[in-house]
């Protein structure tokens, strides 16, 4: 087999988790592989994400490594075998990676926790709204990758849209609401947009008035991806040189705490409907 030359981050996710397993059953990747049947150098290219593997050496790997977690080893069976591909690939090195990422982390999940405080969800964006913040990039990206990522943004709004959507919650802070990207005519179509979305069953959009001072993760852009065991969570933080991803069981509970904070101080659904509502008539 030969090796995956950039995993994406849900083959790394898949090896981390092996990987935590193996530390804690205290075993070295080499004894790990000897026990398994397999070259030496498998198991380190399995955490990587260089390699993949089969459901059936997966769940040997689970016994070799004493897991008591049925939920958890079940979850990660459903990650092995062949990759099968999604609609984002077709964007693959045409646009940055980490978008690529994002796609496949959101369409996966179980449910979406995010935190916007500059921008609106990118799940929602209108493809006017899309274009104009792409058209604010310094040095200007090229017009065929702005069309691209706009492209990509608009296809990313089918895990709330399909039948079933994924169970998804929005903070957005004031400061987003009234942020006009492209134009007051572009900001009020963005914001009947939001209105709209917030009538799914499926999605909540809290928002986190001015009037609340700060609150935890004030300047962030954060995305929590609920998996089928929560083991197997990850979070994403927008970042000056891209997305940086993390996964490990202390940062996902302080995530989690965080989000809990900011969203015990947001309005509630109605409240959050009538500010935006407030915000588009002074446009």
């Amino acid at each position: 087999m030969a090796p995956r030359q950039y995993p994406t981050i849900r083959q790394r996710r898949f090896g981390a988790e092996l990987r935590r397993l193996r530390d804690a059953a205290g075993m070295s990747a080499p004894a790990a592989a000897e026990r398994l049947g397999a070259d030496r150098t498998m198991i380190s290219n399995i955490e990587s994400g260089r390699f993949g593997i089969s459901e059936e050496r997966l769940r040997r790997l689970a016994s070799i490594y004493e897991c008591d977690n049925p939920e958890l080893v079940d979850a990660l069976a459903r990650m092995t075998g062949g990759r099968s591909k999604g609609w984002w690939d077709e964007y693959r090195g045409k646009i940055p990676p980490d978008f690529l990422d994002v796609a496949e982390l959101e369409h996966h999940a179980t449910g979406l926790r995010t935190l916007q405080t500059a921008h609106i969800p990118g799940l929602f964006q209108t493809e006017d709204h899309a274009r104009a913040l792409f058209d604010l990039f310094v040095p200007a990206l090229p017009r065929l990758e702005v069309e691209l990522r706009v492209a990509h943004r608009l296809a990313r709004h089918s895990v709330v849209a399909n039948d079933p959507g994924v169970p998804y919650v929005g903070l957005i802070h004031e400061a987003a609401l009234r942020m006009r990207i492209g134009g007051r005519r572009t900001a009020r179509a963005q914001l009947s947009r939001l209105l709209e979305e917030s009538e799914r069953p499926n999605v909540r959009l809290l928002v986190i008035p001015f009037t609340i001072g700060g609150f935890p993760m004030a300047g962030d852009t954060v995305m929590y991806a609920s998996a089928t065991d929560p083991h197997l969570d990850t979070v994403e933080v927008d970042s000056p040189i891209g997305a940086v991803f993390f996964d490990s069981p202390t940062q996902l509970a302080n995530f989690r705490r965080r989000l809990d904070l900011v969203e015990q101080v947001a309005l509630n659904p109605n409240e959050s409907r009538n500010l935006i509502l407030e915000i588009a008539g002074d446009l």
